[in-house]
């Protein structure tokens, strides 16, 4: 591949998405991103982590979704233009870049392990990493989507296209996430939303008349959360997944040595990318970009082989879909519950208390559909005045909207303990 990569032939392409019909991809540039080992890298990590699990159809992909918001951005940006707001070239390519590779940090299954395999970084950080070095190696034509992507740009309405409450990875996802799982509440007017968009001072702003529709889409996004995002079966599996990864690094770093994927091993093994991975970004862009669903799927196969018990109770869980109990409340769980568990595993299984401690587990999820104080959605009246969401809709009470609604939950293997009586927080061991 040569080192400016912008010279391939041949850049005009169409693909058929499922959601939007014909998608034409608008540049040279972005045809080039697009056709980047990085970006194709895409194809084999899924959307939603293992939802599959819950959802058998959702078994698509971060690359669809990229250009899916891809093409959304591209919608958005002739509906400004249209509207005496005009959008240069150079910013439109850029817009459409930053939404483009908003998510190229993403690692194997998304967000299942986003603090799994390269611990103390986010996929954000990853996803800047991925553009500098596309950046550099194209002269410099990725300088304009950086700004976008990082707010830095001096045309800030372009940063909240792909970043804000209102941006257009959330309007894919949530359509793209409902077509694929069949959940039919996260569907949204994305083309409605879009036609209402205005700019006003350099911000992102709805015409008025578009409220109905963001009222339900802020719904859909609270729906889908608590139906898809966060449903109970799909937070055992992750959480499962978690701690394999979790209990294969531990062995590997106490000398264990365990089957692994070349791209994985680095990660799981002592040395500098699972100790300290920023310390040399091109070594820890260069192993990430190998990274994908697959690399896991098959260590999974092989642990569930293993003599430790306890990664290969989880692996074979993990593969064959015998996932553990999991419940959920309002209040945290008192730590004699958790250890109660922890006890009854011990007795039956003879396994050590820090073992246990990766079959009994407890923590919190949250799900926030807006945020009320920060970054608010504004609404553009007949008089030219900007409005609150709080005072546009006639159905919202905003900050009931924006409480964050947490849950606690308790995660341990079925089959060793049963419910006492009606007592849905009483527990047993089985005998």
């Amino acid at each position: 591949m040569p080192e400016d990569f912008r010279t391939l032939p041949n850049k005009k392409k169409i693909i058929n998405d499922p959601l939007y019909g014909f998608i034409n991809i608008p540049s040279e540039l972005i045809y080039d991103l697009v056709d980047h080992p990085y970006f194709q890298r895409l194809r084999r990590i899924r959307q939603l982590g293992l939802t599959f699990y819950v959802y058998p159809g959702a078994n698509h992909t971060r690359f669809q979704h990229a250009l899916g918001a891809a093409h959304l951005m591209s919608s958005a940006l002739e509906v400004i233009a249209r509207k005496d707001f005009p959008v240069s070239e150079a910013e439109r390519d850029g817009a459409i870049a930053a939404i483009l590779l908003h998510d190229i940090g993403h690692g194997p299954f998304s967000h299942a392990l986003e603090h799994s395999i390269v611990e103390t970084v986010d996929h954000e950080v990853l996803s800047r990493l991925f553009m500098d070095y596309l950046n550099r190696t194209t002269g410099g034509a990725l300088e304009q989507a950086i700004g976008i992507f990082a707010g830095t740009c001096q045309r800030s309405f372009l940063h909240q296209l792909v970043s804000s409450q209102l941006d257009m990875d959330r309007l894919d996802y949530l359509n793209r996430d409902s077509f694929f799982t069949g959940v039919v509440e996260g569907v949204v007017g994305s083309e409605r939303i879009i036609k209402m968009l205005r700019v006003v001072d350099d911000r992102l702003v709805v015409e008025r008349k578009g409220i109905y529709s963001i009222e339900k889409y802020l719904i859909s996004r609270r729906l889908m959360y608590w139906q898809v995002y966060l449903h109970k079966t799909v937070i055992a599996a992750e959480q499962m997944l978690v701690q394999a990864l979790n209990r294969a690094r531990g062995l590997a770093w106490n000398g264990t040595k365990l089957f692994t994927t070349p791209a994985l091993q680095g990660f799981l093994n002592p040395g500098p990318l699972s100790e300290n991975p920023l310390s040399d970004t091109d070594l820890l862009i260069s192993s990430y970009s190998n990274l994908d669903d697959s690399d896991i799927l098959a260590v999974l196969k092989v642990w569930a082989g293993h003599t430790d018990k306890v990664l290969s109770w989880l692996s074979y869980g993990i593969v064959n879909r015998q996932l553990f109990a999991i419940r959920f409340r309002k209040t945290p769980w008192e730590p004699e519950t958790v250890e109660e568990l922890r006890r009854g595993i011990r007795n039956r299984t003879g396994l050590s208390e820090e073992e246990a401690r990766y079959l009994v587990f407890t923590d919190i999820i949250s799900n926030n559909a807006y945020t009320g104080e920060e970054d608010q959605i504004q609404f553009l009246d007949n008089n030219g005045n900007l409005l609150p969401l709080s005072e546009t809709s006639d159905i919202f009470n905003v900050p009931l909207l924006s409480r964050t609604d947490s849950r606690y939950f308790l995660c341990y293997p079925k089959g060793l303990f049963r419910e006492e009586g009606n007592n849905p927080l009483s527990f047993s061991v089985k005998n």
